[in-house]
């Protein structure tokens, strides 16, 4: 688990509600959230809202993030684009576990429009619970990080 439990949310109007329930959840768990998505259904552009949670996570502002979109593909593709940052999309427990242990993934996506309240809680604390395994997974990591330029 990062050493700071502080945590960035962000999503377009499509995933709001799922947003919060996820805000409320996770600071049950203790963690600081900072849900930085819009409050109110106007329409919205995903990129904006993935890009500006991963600079959060990039600068060390926060340790992870968790973002939302329709599919959670759009918002995932944006936050990617930030140097540092490795945002899978997830849909199920093993992936959100697998993202952290062998990815060292520092943010999440999902998409609101494809899991229900129930997995995607399930969803986040497997991903919260997951910690990087490092050894051969850490040189997968450096060759990622390497694309970067």
């Amino acid at each position: 688990m990062p050493e700071t439990k502080r945590i960035v949310l962000s999503s377009d109007h499509a995933a709001i509600g799922l947003r919060q329930a996820i805000a409320t959840h996770i600071s049950e768990k203790g963690w600081e959230v900072e849900d930085i998505g819009p409050k109110t259904p106007e329409s919205t552009h995903y990129p904006q809202h993935g890009e500006a949670a991963a600079r959060r996570v990039a600068s060390g502002d926060c340790s992870l993030g968790i973002i939302l979109c329709g599919t959670g593909q759009g918002i995932m593709m944006a936050a990617n684009k930030v140097r540092g940052i490795r945002c899978g999309v997830c849909h199920d427990t093993f992936s959100a576990r697998m993202i952290r242990q062998h990815n060292d993934a520092n943010m999440l996506a999902m998409g609101a429009r494809v899991v229900g309240e129930g997995l995607a809680l399930d969803i986040v604390d497997a991903f919260l619970e997951a910690t990087f395994e490092g050894g051969r997974h850490a040189t997968r990591v450096e060759m990622i990080t390497a694309i970067e330029g």
